[in-house]
């Protein structure tokens, strides 16, 4: 691990001050400190943004549920107002790596790495989720741009992220056992003018399955993905699934979802 310099920020015009040259936010740091310990990254400065209160809580409204980017999976999972408004996203933060990682990992810092087999960026397509920065609102569907990569720009930072309630949801997820990173992740939402189902772990980015949409919008139904015909052109295949097997699992995934 090389050498860098550590700087605490009190709210978020100043952590978007201090971010000059190769610096970058920490939250719970769940991704990021493994990565520079292990030398795939490197950084001037870390601003710590934990200490931010501004970043935190969760908000309920009829039509909207806004969780601050430094609240920690562990308090979306136990939330009682998650759990009322949109059960599915608590299930998924439940899901999510082990109580250590719950307990420190957070939505922000989630959603801005943009790990291909991360569970939120799923939950961001799917619930058609507005990321709100120190600058702008970017929708979740111009928000993941690809592989580790966002529509975030230098020194902008993710104040919270706004989901629709859904009229009915559910992420189910075929979990690699041993980190519980997502081998395929399907969240199916029923909204109240659409119909939208996101797929994570299996491209290089998080995406909109258009067939399954189209399939259960003319019938809200597990029997209606069975003649639903996935390419597995372009899908990861690794140690864990071949590309072929990937495509068979999201139809199992989005049928149990």
């Amino acid at each position: 691990m090389k050498n860098f310099n550590f700087k605490s920020a009190t709210n978020t015009k100043e952590a978007a001050k201090m971010a000059t040259g190769r610096a970058t936010f920490l939250a719970g740091g769940m991704t990021l400190l493994p990565a520079i310990k292990l030398r795939l990254a490197a950084y001037s400065d870390l601003i710590n943004i934990k200490k931010i209160k501004a970043l935190s809580g969760i908000k309920v409204s009829s039509k909207s549920l806004r969780i601050g980017a430094s609240t920690t999976h562990a308090d979306v999972a136990a939330s009682k107002e998650v759990g009322k408004s949109i059960p599915s996203l608590a299930v998924l933060a439940e899901g999510i790596g082990d109580p250590q990682v719950r307990n420190r990992g957070t939505i922000g810092g989630s959603i801005a790495n943009n790990d291909p087999a991360a569970d939120y960026p799923s939950a961001c397509l799917a619930l058609n989720a507005t990321i709100h920065t120190n600058k702008k609102k970017i929708p979740a569907d111009k928000f993941f741009k690809g592989m580790f990569e966002t529509d975030l720009k230098k020194g902008e930072l993710i104040e919270a992220v706004e989901f629709e309630v859904p009229e009915k949801s559910a992420y189910s997820k075929f979990p690699n056992p041993a980190s519980r990173y997502a081998i395929v992740g399907v969240y199916v939402a029923k909204l109240k003018k659409e119909i939208r189902v996101a797929v994570t772990g299996v491209e290089s980015c998080v995406f909109r399955c258009k067939k399954l949409e189209d399939a259960l919008s003319n019938n809200f139904s597990p029997s209606a993905i069975d003649n639903v015909n996935i390419s597995s052109k372009g899908f990861n295949a690794d140690i864990h699934a071949s590309a072929e097997y990937r495509a068979h699992i999201i139809k199992v995934m989005a049928k149990k979802a």
